[in-house]
């Protein structure tokens, strides 16, 4: 694998469910596979008032089940070498004087603004990190799904975002979409001679696209009282997968040749009628 330049990666949400089960166990991964140079910085940021060394002493304890046979405590503390947390509130743009003295020290890498977070935090702290000078041409930010609660909402997100972002920064991600069956999807569809003359509507009558999860409420009980299993796993990564299913190849690998062909799913899509929600849905608990 390549080795990238040096970056500077903050978290916001560092101590979330998000960070500690993919972001953080990922960028150890990267670590171990050597991608990541001793001068890259992970800069988790949370409400919580932690110290670095605890919320590092958090994070192996939270990672390491999902590291699994990969965790290895001389990588791990590689990485952790890496890594800072500061504590601050979103919404409070006077919280955030730290953080810019640390993102300082590097004006010109590469930054990737992480926002784990609620969407309700979207727009403040794209308005904070403006305001106090952090978004810079090299600037990346990460938007993570479910944008708001319905298209209003997403709407005001979006525009709140490209004020202080440009669209080319901005990166909305599902990352259902990194899972290797996933992934494995695409190679079955378009890369398999067997299969890709079949993949067509003459031949296949249904397709059921089933999603076993494993993982509990635990500790989301908040996230689902406000936003719920249909938006989190509906509206992004079942319609995701019904994509890659249903659409066409795309003309090439680049992200709008592929965007333009799920586009093309979601424009056919026809909506319920009532009587189809009778008829069609099938509930569980």
């Amino acid at each position: 694998m390549k080795t990238l330049p040096d970056f500077d990666m903050v978290l916001f949400g560092g101590t979330g469910d998000l960070a500690m089960r993919k972001l953080l166990p990922a960028l150890y991964q990267q670590v171990k596979a050597g991608t990541v140079t001793p001068g890259s910085r992970v800069l988790a940021a949370a409400r919580k008032q932690l110290s670095r060394e605890a919320f590092l002493q958090l994070a192996e304890a939270t990672c390491r089940p999902f590291l699994g046979a990969d965790y290895d405590a001389d990588t791990w503390k590689a990485f952790a070498e890496r890594v800072s947390y500061f504590p601050l509130d979103a919404k409070n743009p006077g919280t955030y004087g730290d953080l810019a003295l640390a993102l300082g020290q590097h004006p010109d890498r590469v930054r990737v603004f992480y926002y784990s977070t609620s969407p309700d935090f979207f727009a403040a702290m794209s308005a904070n990190l403006g305001e106090a000078g952090l978004v810079t041409s090299r600037s990346r930010v990460v938007v993570e799904k479910p944008l708001g609660h319905d298209l209003d909402s997403s709407r005001e997100i979006n525009d709140a975002v490209g004020r202080h972002f440009a669209e080319r920064q901005i990166f909305r991600i599902d990352h259902y979409l990194g899972k290797e069956p996933v992934q494995n999807l695409l190679a079955l569809r378009f890369g398999n001679v067997l299969f890709e003359p079949l993949w067509r509507r003459e031949w296949v009558q249904d397709v059921q696209i089933t999603v076993s999860e494993q993982l509990g409420v635990e500790g989301r009980g908040d996230f689902y009282e406000h936003t719920g299993a249909l938006r989190d796993m509906l509206q992004n990564h079942l319609l995701q997968l019904l994509c890659i299913v249903a659409m066409e190849p795309p003309t090439g690998s680049d992200p709008d040749a592929v965007r333009d062909e799920k586009l093309k799913v979601l424009r056919s899509l026809k909506p319920f009628t009532p009587q189809d929600v009778a008829s069609k849905t099938v509930r569980g608990q």
